[in-house]
Parts: structure tokens; C-alpha cells; sequence
């Protein structure tokens, strides 16, 4: 099965996507986009700020509380030269809440830009926070794969490195809104309930709720959860391979805590993901806890999902068979959360074991978020961004929403 589902070709999920039906700049207000209504494979549109009666009964909304960090760093050479440093993911100390922590120094995996002008020597950068001078060094370690260690220091232990991006770095908004960071993406390129930083880019499904209409949600009974994903570069990483056999997908921490485990347990089959980065964290948890179930003994660093791990298991372990393990892990090793990472890949003739509705926005083509909504709704993703297309739906990152069934 693995190598058929390898085979897939990328060119399969493409179509035309012109340049003016791409959303650069969000609404004013989050919840007055168009939503798509998939059900069954019954298409119809309405607004955003009216979802909730649409949702299913008795459904449990998952969101993804990640927060994007200011991740675009600038240096500058004694030349002139422009050095741009972008913050992937922490590597040293790789824990996020302890990176961020750091008074001294850290260690990131980075993307460079204009890596030619950077050939040695360390970049300095004068910052002042709070009427205080001092200065950032930045020194590359060399390479880990296909992104640089670059170690930061300062000379200043009052501040943390979190104090530090959060002054001199700048949001990174996707490239292909091709504009510069403006004064109002750093409040709506987060969703309402952001909480954890660590994300590169935003889980873009989120960025439609509001407050109030969380609040009137929950009035009509849908239970709401969260999880955390740190959404990563990669997300917008091409396949470039023919087939997706040659793509490599890129590894993406997240944390789930007990309660919310335990909650998610008590409402399967009632699932609606907001968003990918949601679904895949919520897949992933099943072959978490297939690999409990093979080992109980195994060691946290060792709970990590692999990207063809779904089509290379016969396992018919229930669902909350798996996911109940995770818990009984958690208890006996006296922890209230559990961190992995994952890099699943979800592609046409994945079998989804929680996820039973995707709230999405409208994405790019030969994308493999494009192959995870093919995964969900079959060759009928074909109709839903016809619709789109023809409806004057705005597209990706600022655009317009989906609720697919």
C-alpha cells in the first residue's frame, strides 16, 4: 500500500489559482468571511459568523493555541551587507518554554538569507529594551540538515531571548502575499487564543473566530478544546518531486495535556478540527498511541510519528484504546502533558481515526495541504474549489473558510 500511495502524482492536485484571488490583507472584522459548506457532498455557502448552525450535534471543536514568534531577525555586516536569520526551531535548549527562558544565550536552527555575504565571523546588532543598550551576537555553527545552528548571545542577562525577538525580530507573514509586515499583521496574523509561542506561521483556520462568537458557541453546546502544534517553515515547503514519494515533510512539535486528552476521548466521533495543523496533531495521536501500546516503557524523546507510519500498520487498535494509553502513560509517569513530534503525511487513502469535520482555508496548489483535503473529502475536492473559484472566495492565509463534513 505504501508504495501505491507513493506514487501519487503532485500534478493530480493542482489548478489555476489567479494572483487576485488571493487575500493580501485580512477583513476588518475576523468572522464576515464567506464559509463553504461541504456535508456529505452537498456544497452551499453562508458566513463565517453564522458556523454554528451548521455545526454538528454535540460537536468538540479542537483548536491550535500555537503563537507565532517573530522569527525574521536582520543583521548587518561591517559591509553593509543585509543578513537575514530566520528562526525555525529551538535546538539548544531544544524545549521551547526553555529556549525562550534563555538570559545568556541559544542555540536555533535557522534559514539564512544571503548566506554568500556570511561566510565567518560572528553579526552584532545593537538593541536597547526598556532605555537599556547592549548588543546581540548571532554565530553560525554550521549545518543540520537543510537549515544552519546558529547560536545567539547577549551581553545583557536582565533580558530573555523572548524579550529579545520580540523587539528586534519581525512576524513572519507567508511569502506569497509578496508585501513587507505591516503594523496590523501582528494582531491578525494570530488567532484570538494564541497562548504558546513558538509558531512560524499562523494555523490560519483560526484567524476567522472571535470572543463572542466562541462564547455563543459554547452557548449552543459545542464543547471546544485546545492543543498545540508549532506550525513550522515547511508548511509552505513545495513538493517539488513528481511523485510524493520524494517529498520530505518537514517535523512539527506538539503538546497535548491529560485533561484535554481525556476530553477528547469522551466526544470521538464528534470531532471538528480547526484547522491542518489540528487534524494532523489529532491523527498523529493515534500512532502515539500505537507506540505505547508496542512499549510502554518507551521514553518520551522516542514518541515520534513518521510520515508514512499510517500506510506501513495493519493495527486495528481502537481509537480510544490508543489514545487511552497515552493517558495511562501520562499517569504513571506522574506528567500532565506529553510532547512529540510528528511528521505524518496525509494523503488520499488515509484513514482518519478521529477527525470527523475540518474547518480550513483555501490552499495552495500541488500543496500537501491540498493532499490532506483530497484525503478528507475524496475527488470532491475538485467541486468544493471550483465553488470557490466561481463564488469570489478569497484564498489562502487571509481568505475566505471553509466547513468541510
Amino acid at each position: 500500500m505504501k508504495d501505491k500511495i507513493q506514487n501519487i502524482k503532485i500534478q493530480d492536485y493542482d489548478y489555476t489559482l489567479p494572483e487576485q484571488r488571493i487575500a493580501k490583507y485580512p477583513l476588518a472584522k475576523r468572522d464576515a468571511s464567506k464559509l463553504l459548506l461541504y456535508n456529505k457532498g452537498n456544497i452551499s455557502e453562508t458566513l463565517f459568523a453564522d458556523i454554528g448552525s451548521f455545526m454538528p450535534h454535540k460537536s468538540l471543536l479542537v483548536f491550535n493555541n500555537t503563537k507565532v514568534i517573530q522569527a525574521r531577525l536582520m543583521f548587518n555586516k561591517t559591509t553593509g551587507a543585509a543578513i537575514e536569520i530566520f528562526c525555525l526551531s529551538p535546538y539548544e535548549p531544544s524545549d521551547y518554554s526553555d529556549v525562550f527562558a534563555q538570559h545568556h544565550s541559544c542555540v536555533w536552527l535557522a534559514m539564512l538569507g544571503n548566506l554568500k555575504k556570511w561566510k565567518e565571523g560572528k553579526l552584532s546588532k545593537t538593541l536597547i529594551i526598556e532605555g537599556e543598550e547592549f548588543t546581540l551576537w548571532a554565530e553560525n555553527m554550521g549545518k543540520e540538515g537543510e537549515a544552519h545552528k546558529i547560536k545567539f548571545s547577549w551581553n545583557n542577562e536582565r533580558f530573555c531571548f523572548a524579550q529579545i525577538i520580540e523587539n528586534l525580530g519581525e512576524l513572519p507573514i507567508p511569502p506569497y502575499l509578496n508585501r513587507k509586515t505591516e503594523t496590523e499583521d501582528l494582531e491578525r496574523y494570530q488567532t484570538i487564543y494564541s497562548k504558546a509561542k513558538g509558531s512560524v506561521a499562523a494555523p490560519t483556520a483560526g484567524l476567522h473566530f472571535t470572543g463572542e462568537l466562541i462564547e455563543s458557541l459554547k452557548n449552543q453546546g459545542v464543547a471546544c478544546q485546545e492543543i498545540c502544534l508549532h506550525v513550522g517553515a515547511g508548511t509552505f515547503k513545495p513538493v517539488k518531486s513528481v511523485e510524493i514519494g520524494g517529498h520530505s515533510m518537514h517535523a512539527e512539535c506538539f503538546t497535548i495535556e491529560k485533561e484535554r486528552l481525556s476530553a477528547i476521548i469522551s466526544h470521538l466521533g464528534n470531532i471538528i478540527a480547526v484547522g491542518t495543523t489540528a487534524v494532523r496533531t489529532l491523527e498523529s495521536l493515534y500512532y502515539i498511541g500505537l507506540l505505547i501500546n508496542d512499549n510502554p516503557d518507551i521514553s518520551q524523546e522516542n514518541l515520534h510519528v513518521d510520515q508514512w507510519i499510517p500506510y506501513e500498520t495493519d493495527a486495528e487498535l481502537p481509537v480510544a484504546d490508543a489514545l487511552q494509553h497515552i493517558v495511562d502513560y501520562l499517569q504513571s509517569k506522574q506528567l500532565q502533558s506529553i510532547t512529540c513530534y510528528t511528521r505524518i503525511m496525509i494523503v488520499p487513502s488515509f484513514k482518519f481515526k478521529l477527525v470527523k469535520g475540518i474547518i480550513t482555508n483555501f490552499h495552495q496548489p500541488q500543496s500537501t495541504l491540498l493532499l490532506l483535503i483530497s484525503a478528507f473529502v475524496g475527488e470532491d475536492w475538485h467541486r468544493i474549489y471550483e465553488y470557490a473559484l466561481t463564488h469570489d472566495f478569497r484564498f489562502l492565509s487571509y481568505g475566505d473558510s471553509s466547513l468541510l463534513i
